[in-house]
């Protein structure tokens, strides 16, 4: 079974609010749209990659310098690194390691979401 991306980014309207797409090698892949800024946070136990479908992203690193995506680009942030994207209507597509939390070391927020899973169709 497959999964068309674009039909699930059609589907909801919430910003910072993803949706599990599917899980390989525990890993999650997940899409999201995002607008605004999101809050500093670190994975310390993981990786993650950022590939932005459409929109604008920056990439605010703590301490370094930042990293502005256009569509098409990959980043990967390293675990441990505080980083905080800031998106002008963005669409993305992010592979963390299964359980990561989307505000990372934060205390748990508003901002804090658990993925909805989507199944294929």
């Amino acid at each position: 079974m497959s999964i068309s991306v674009p039909d699930v980014l059609s589907s909801f309207t919430e910003t910072w609010s993803p949706r599990l797409v599917a899980s390989v090698n525990h890993q999650h892949v997940k899409v999201a749209k995002c607008h605004g800024s999101f809050l500093f946070h670190a994975h310390p136990d993981s990786d993650e990659l950022f590939y932005l479908l459409s929109g604008k992203l920056t990439m605010e690193i703590e301490g370094g310098h930042d990293v502005v995506m256009k569509p098409g680009d990959v980043y990967v942030v390293p675990r441990g690194v505080r980083h905080r994207p800031v998106c002008e209507n963005a669409e993305i597509i992010m592979v963390e390691k299964e359980g990561t939390v989307n505000t990372g070391d934060e205390p748990e927020s508003e901002r804090t979401r658990i993925p909805v899973h989507v199944a294929a169709s």
